[in-house]
């Protein structure tokens, strides 16, 4: 099969998808925390802040440089065999949490800002599972087709998951994917096509809900 890298025939249609993408986050984070505290399915920790700044989660000291981790390669191309997308959201004690971009990209990275936003274009190598941008969506490109867990991409990351932290929010967690509670190890929790997963660190947050942009 032909590869075709994000510097041709997918770049342009990405810039625009992301725009959409950030726009989506931020209005489905404004009306998820000025939406809680009321309903059923809510509780006396179920956040009801009105607004919330958007709080850093981590960064990408220490992450992956080209080794293999979790039998996951970086290639110097990306793969295009299996290739789905997900998208991860995490709030802190209520407040979204900016996820980094370009995990799984390993450094030196070249970022284009042309757009407003940054979008890391590429580095020194692409692991089958990286990131783009900073608006939670999780790329899966590999030369097989496997089941991934999102404990793999933190692996890549290099920054703990489980049930009592997320990077570096700590606290208990709950994790919701297609807006359902799902229990046990949230590294467990596979990266499926078009899966909507949220770790919500202390403070509950209703799930909210998640467009993908055209194109992925």
């Amino acid at each position: 099969m032909e590869h075709r890298d994000h510097t041709d025939l997918r770049r342009p249609r990405r810039i625009g998808g992301r725009r959409a993408a950030v726009a989506t986050a931020i209005l489905a984070a404004g009306a998820v925390l000025a939406g809680c505290g009321g309903g059923g399915s809510t509780s006396s920790s179920t956040s009801s802040t009105p607004a919330a700044t958007p709080v850093a989660l981590g960064s990408t000291q220490g992450e992956a440089t080209g080794r293999t981790v979790d039998g996951i390669k970086c290639e110097r191309q990306e793969q295009v065999l299996f290739h789905i997308h997900a998208h991860l959201a995490v709030f802190a004690n209520g407040r979204p949490a900016i996820i980094p971009l370009g995990i799984g990209i390993a450094p030196p990275r070249t970022v284009d800002q042309s757009s407003g936003a940054p979008f890391v274009l590429g580095g020194s190598c692409f692991y089958w599972l990286h990131s783009h941008t900073a608006d939670g969506i999780i790329h899966i490109e590999s030369p097989m087709t496997r089941t991934f867990t999102l404990g793999n991409y933190f692996d890549l990351w290099n920054q703990p998951l489980s049930a009592t932290q997320v990077s570096s929010a700590t606290g208990p967690v709950t994790a919701y994917v297609n807006g359902k509670a799902v229990n046990g190890d949230p590294r467990a929790i596979p990266l499926a096509a078009h899966a909507v997963i949220q770790l919500d660190v202390g403070t509950k947050v209703a799930p909210a809900p998640y467009a993908f942009p055209d194109g992925l």
